[in-house]
């Protein structure tokens, strides 16, 4: 008897998509938003008690006109002296060991300290933790990219953006010395390094160098002329108060210095 034949039937596999993380929802009246905040001094100091004036303050309202009395209190749902009612129970402001913290339920000593008081910004700062992590990450991608374009850039590009930092002496350093230092330099200096990498003339500067250097070309004493050193002739005249290798780099891409460039290049060790 013949084995009936049974059909596979291929069960589609279903991928889980992984959840999307829900940001923690912003609670907000009147375009207030309602958290604790902390506020530090400035100065870097951190004496056990400081207390700043809570009174006898003003503060100029734009939509009003003129200035306007403040005065934090203990009872009193506003700052403005004009619109307080009934007694008044004044409040103090002390910062205990260079900082404070109010607590979200106080709103009116938080609008006092981030909106009104004279001393903001000058005498104290409130703490940002959204927009200080915001930056670090803006900072760490940075300091990634640089680091990342440093180990795969090729050895003369280093080579060029090294010697804008340390001179002629990467002509005595070996490839291994440059890389390091290269990725050292991108690592304490990302911004500086990405935009040095993305300069046109810079491979031309440090091509101009290395003749000198190697000399095939010559610059003059006062740094105002390139010449042959073979022969002496003039190549170029540096523009008054121009960088003499910037000069020469913006040359070699000319008509005349790319015929020039090409020589260098073939004489270059």
């Amino acid at each position: 008897m013949e084995k009936e034949k049974v059909e596979k039937v291929e069960v589609p596999v279903v991928k889980k998509q992984k959840p999307k993380r829900v940001e923690p929802s912003v609670k907000e009246i009147g375009g207030w938003e309602i958290k604790q905040r902390t506020y530090v001094l400035k100065s870097g100091k951190r004496p056990l008690s400081y207390a700043i004036k809570a009174r006898g303050m003003y503060y100029f309202d734009e939509e009003k006109g003129h200035e306007r009395e403040i005065q934090l209190t203990r009872n009193q749902n506003t700052v403005f002296v004009d619109e307080f009612k009934g007694d008044v129970r004044p409040a103090r402001i002390v910062f205990r060991n260079g900082y404070i913290t109010v607590p979200k339920e106080q709103v009116v000593m938080q609008k006092m300290l981030s909106l009104y008081h004279p001393s903001r910004n000058k005498l104290y700062v409130e703490l940002q933790p959204k927009a200080q992590a915001a930056s670090e990450l803006t900072n760490i991608n940075t300091e990634l990219d640089a680091m990342i374009a440093a180990r795969e850039m090729d050895i003369d590009m280093v080579e060029a953006i090294m010697r804008t930092e340390i001179g002629s002496r990467v002509t005595e350093m070996t490839s291994k010395e440059l890389k390091r230092d290269v990725l050292v330099f991108a690592k304490n200096n990302p911004v500086l390094f990405l935009n040095l990498m993305k300069d046109d003339n810079i491979h031309l500067r440090n091509l101009g160098i290395k003749a000198c250097e190697q000399h095939i070309i010559e610059l003059s004493s006062d740094q105002r002329t390139f010449t042959w050193k073979s022969t002496g002739r003039k190549l170029l005249n540096v523009p008054f108060e121009e960088h003499p290798y910037s000069a020469l780099a913006a040359w070699f891409k000319t008509d005349e210095g790319m015929e020039v460039l090409k020589s260098v290049e073939k004489q270059l060790r």
